[in-house]
Order: structure tokens, then C-alpha cells, then sequence
């Protein structure tokens, strides 16, 4: 009988006053909110909610059931206060009238 082959992931989460890595060993083939759900980090941040979260891999955007591979970092993404297109526009329509203004 041979043993379970395990990988070691981390499941990342931060707030702008508080970060949490947490290192796992789980098995192979687990999956993005497995990872999730065995990290427990919801318990060190008040109101995550992880269950309907996005979640990437350094960076780019994973399904919940991404199998992981070992040195894997699952992140949990915080949503997004404003709309970044809506952002942009505002901040061009500020610099025009500035610059409007002191013709």
C-alpha cells in the first residue's frame, strides 16, 4: 500500500492593516477552496467570507476547483470598492478642468 502523496501550498489573505500565509501540507490533487477551507483563515478575519470569493494563483484568477500544485499560493481577492473604468474617468475629468482653468 503506498502513501498518499502530499504538496505544500500557502492560502494568502490581506486587509491594508493585516496579512495572513498560511502554509499547508495537503494532499495531491486538492483543490483552490479546499486549500481555503482547510487554512481556516476566515476565523482570523472578521466578515470573509471565502465560500463565493475570487481566488488566484500568484496573481491570475483561478476557478474554486483549480487543482493545486505543490509550491502553489491561493490568494483570496478582496472585492473591488469602485470600478477602475469609473476611476480613470473621474481622475481625466478632474485634470481637464484644472486645465481648463487656468487658461
Amino acid at each position: 500500500m503506498s502513501e498518499a502523496q502530499t504538496i505544500h501550498v500557502e492560502v494568502a489573505y490581506a486587509l491594508p492593516d493585516k496579512q495572513a500565509i498560511i502554509p499547508l501540507q495537503l494532499p495531491e490533487g486538492v483543490t483552490a477552496i479546499e486549500a481555503v477551507r482547510q487554512s481556516g483563515i476566515e476565523r482570523q478575519f472578521e466578515g470573509l467570507e471565502t465560500e463565493h470569493a475570487r481566488l488566484g494563483i500568484f496573481g491570475k484568477v483561478v476557478g474554486p476547483q483549480t487543482a493545486l500544485r505543490d509550491g502553489d499560493r491561493v490568494e483570496i481577492y478582496r472585492p473591488l470598492v469602485a470600478d477602475p473604468k469609473e476611476v480613470r474617468k473621474a481622475r481625466a475629468a478632474r485634470v481637464k478642468e484644472r486645465r481648463e482653468g487656468k487658461s
